[in-house]
């Protein structure tokens, strides 16, 4: 099978690489440019690129860099600026896994006459009886599936992940037994295209207007204090959300028109139901009155829950989620699909 591996210059799209090799693939590396700016963190860096490059050649494949980075900048970077500006808070991992890595570059290898993509996502395809399904990967700390949730049967028919069968004990294990220049190079944690230096604020700021907001009670109306921006403002934020009580307080609804931060104590985040858009499907809808466990971050622990189409109903109060987060639905191990909180 001729496969395009996305290589991101880290450890895990390494091995992938090198398990395909030994298990007789015609292996191409490529690796995706999508950001042109400032970035000291994330997995965009030029160094990645070399780290990339440099692995391939010591594994004996041919290695490409593909320039996405209009793509990357229409549908990942200017939402992320857009959802701030609404008092929003978006998943731009999410985004780029949706319409770059499982859609741009899944169109170029096909154009390229490749049977197959691969990444190096902690995360399990299965095929049974014609049938793809999407499900965790064997390390629970590391699993990726949460951010994978939008790949159909189109998608998944089409791609391979080798070391999700793997802890990255073992993948950093394997890489090592190779000689791999990534075998110790620390994993991703930042989004790519803000930096560890001037964060959330200098970036949307040379975007959109910061404007200060208002701290108010939730319950009384009275005003508590101010905020810098508030769009900066995450629904669930403790940090800088006023004092002068000896309960924590948290922000409990943003509105960015009015330039006002409702704040409140921890009952006022909890809500039975989330409301959902954007709803996707890893093989076909699942009916309404599923019973699910849903998953409202990357390592979250899932909540039972019932899907009721638009919306998902807890069987207690649980922690509100923010708007413009991902929630993912499950079953056991198996991921059903997902939508964006409203």
């Amino acid at each position: 099978m001729r496969v395009l591996v996305g290589m991101s210059g880290g450890v895990d799209s390494s091995v992938a690489v090198a398990l395909l090799l030994e298990q007789g693939h015609d292996v191409v590396g490529a690796t995706m440019k999508l950001w042109g700016g400032a970035s000291d963190s994330g997995c965009c860096s030029i160094a990645d690129v070399e780290d990339a490059r440099r692995v391939a050649q010591q594994l004996g494949v041919v290695h490409h860099v593909f320039n996405f980075g209009d793509d990357f900048n229409e549908h990942v970077v200017a939402p992320y600026v857009a959802a701030h500006a609404t008092g929003a808070t978006p998943n731009p991992c999410v985004e780029c896994n949706r319409h770059i890595k499982f859609d741009r570059f899944l169109r170029r290898a096909r154009q390229l006459g490749f049977d197959a993509i691969a990444t190096g996502h902690h995360a399990r395809i299965v095929k049974d009886a014609g049938r793809f399904s999407l499900r965790r990967g064997a390390d629970a700390a590391k699993d990726q599936s949460y951010v994978l949730h939008m790949l159909d049967q189109a998608a998944l028919s089409a791609t391979l992940l080798p070391v999700g069968d793997m802890t990255k004990d073992e993948v950093r294990a394997r890489a090592r037994a190779i000689g791999l220049r990534t075998a110790a190079k620390p994993d991703s944690q930042d989004v790519c295209f803000i930096t560890s230096s001037g964060g959330r604020s200098a970036f949307l700021g040379e975007r959109i207007p910061l404007r200060p907001g208002r701290l108010v009670d939730v319950d009384s109306g009275a005003e508590l204090g101010s905020v810098d921006a508030v769009e900066l403002i995450t629904v669930g934020q403790r940090k800088g959300m006023g004092g002068g009580t000896k309960s924590r307080r948290y922000a409990v609804g943003v509105d960015v028109e009015a330039g006002v931060v409702k704040v409140g104590g921890a009952e006022d985040l909890l809500s039975n139901h989330v409301g959902l858009r954007n709803l996707t499907f890893t093989d076909g809808a699942i009916p309404a009155g599923t019973t699910v466990q849903a998953q409202t971050s990357a390592h979250g622990s899932p909540i039972p829950a019932r899907f009721d189409g638009n919306q998902l109903v807890f069987s207690g109060a649980e922690r509100r989620v923010a708007p413009g987060q991902s929630v993912v639905f499950y079953e056991g191990d198996h991921v059903l699909g997902g939508a964006i909180a409203v």
